[in-house]
């Protein structure tokens, strides 16, 4: 019976997701808040809350976070990292100090502590990738000059990722300083040697994982991923660290197989993640919270426009493409909620897992608007703004102006 009632949940699950997407792609919007607003339907407080498929949910979502990161290394080469770390650092540090900072005050104004701070900080932080990398191709500007300036920031958020989230998952966990430090000390001592490897000897490490047979090639990749980031979990190092730097370490035919083969895994398991995040969070306690969560949401859209038109203005992109750059980066979505995600399971503070609800919400719909219209608006903004000059009186003149003939 039990088996049966679990089926008949994770059934009506998928299929509630099959059809909030196609929604969504009818009107060009992110799945996103569509999956989060499922999950507080039918999580605590809901209005039908799930029972029986909860702990199967929960173990899809954690998949869903491990697919998320092992996606994004396989966008990324080992020396195409290495080469946006050297030339666009300056990007990266602006980034960090502008759309972090916020996140953490406002947690520490609201009396949360420092760990919560530590969280909120990366809350704000992350751009969304798979949002921003859909806007972009809606709209017709994956070829534009400032599109590599916009991924290049995308890429640094996604390397200090390797970095950040080991700390967080060791604050969370309230270990003490020593122990914390061998956490942080494996995860970049792990990040460094699969980026050397993969520079390296990433031809030999595709050749051992490649295969022609579609079903083996994604055995493999997914057992390899899987199997790295419980090594890293069990080393309190974050699992979707270790899926992120396996993508990292895989390139070539392999990587672009691997990536249309768990394309579909990587949409169904984070559709499953954010339903999830949403099933732990009670619908009754984002009202409190959203008055700040509105407030994060205008200043931290503002200074991720200031971000991405400092970076572009840095390349000696025209004006007009560093509001573009600016605008597209203002969405944030599953890497806000699988770094709140943390915090919620660890209990750090109750009311962080609704403010990161409703702060995702409402950025990762008023990103695309942002990606564009910041742009015009800014322009007429500008022409409004522009002293007018002088032009000449071309009004005829009256018959008294009209010069007398001696």
């Amino acid at each position: 019976m039990h088996s049966a009632v679990l089926l008949i949940e994770f059934g009506s699950i998928i299929l509630g997701l099959g059809l909030l997407g196609r929604f969504a792609g009818r009107f060009r919007l992110s799945p996103i808040p569509l999956y989060l607003l499922a999950g507080l339907a039918f999580g605590e407080g809901g209005l039908l809350p799930l029972g029986a498929s909860e702990e199967f949910v929960a173990t899809g979502a954690e998949i869903g976070v491990i697919l998320l990161l092992l996606m994004l290394g396989l966008e990324y080469t080992a020396s195409d990292l290495v080469s946006n770390l050297k030339t666009h650092y300056p990007s990266g540090l602006v980034d960090c100090a502008l759309n972090a900072l916020p996140g953490a005050a406002v947690a520490l104004l609201l009396g949360w502590g420092p760990v919560a701070a530590v969280v909120l900080a990366g809350v704000t932080w992350i751009s969304s990738s798979g949002v921003i990398a859909k806007v972009l191709g809606d709209l017709g500007r994956v070829g534009n000059r400032e599109t590599p300036v916009i991924l290049s920031v995308l890429v640094l958020e996604d390397l200090a990722m390797a970095v950040y989230l080991p700390i967080v998952t060791a604050l969370v966990a309230g270990v003490g300083l020593l122990a914390g430090s061998v956490t942080l000390a494996i995860a970049l001592g792990a990040a460094g040697l699969v980026l050397f490897l993969a520079v390296r000897y990433g031809r030999l490490i595709s050749r051992f994982v490649s295969s022609d047979d579609p079903e083996k090639l994604l055995l493999v990749v997914l057992g390899l991923t899987i199997l790295v980031a419980g090594v890293a979990q069990q080393l309190q190092v974050s699992a979707a660290v270790g899926a992120f730097l396996v993508g990292i370490a895989l390139s070539g035919e392999v990587a672009e197989g691997a990536h249309t083969l768990l394309s579909p895994l990587r949409d169904l398991f984070a559709a499953v993640f954010f339903v999830f995040f949403g099933l732990h969070t009670d619908p009754s306690s984002i009202p409190p919270v959203l008055l700040p969560a509105l407030g994060l949401a205008v200043v931290t859209a503002l200074t991720k426009i200031a971000t991405g038109y400092w970076a572009a203005r840095r390349a000696g992109i025209s004006v007009k493409g560093r509001w573009r750059a600016g605008g597209a980066l203002v969405a944030r979505g599953e890497f806000s909620i699988v770094i709140a995600g943390l915090a919620v399971s660890a209990g750090i503070e109750p009311s962080l897992g609704p403010l990161a609800t409703a702060y995702v919400l409402i950025l990762v719909v008023l990103g695309p608007l942002t990606a564009r219209y910041t742009e015009p608006v800014a322009m007429w903004w500008s022409r409004r703004r522009a002293p007018r000059q002088d032009v000449p009186d071309t009004t005829p003149r009256t018959t008294e102006e009209a010069p007398v003939a001696d």
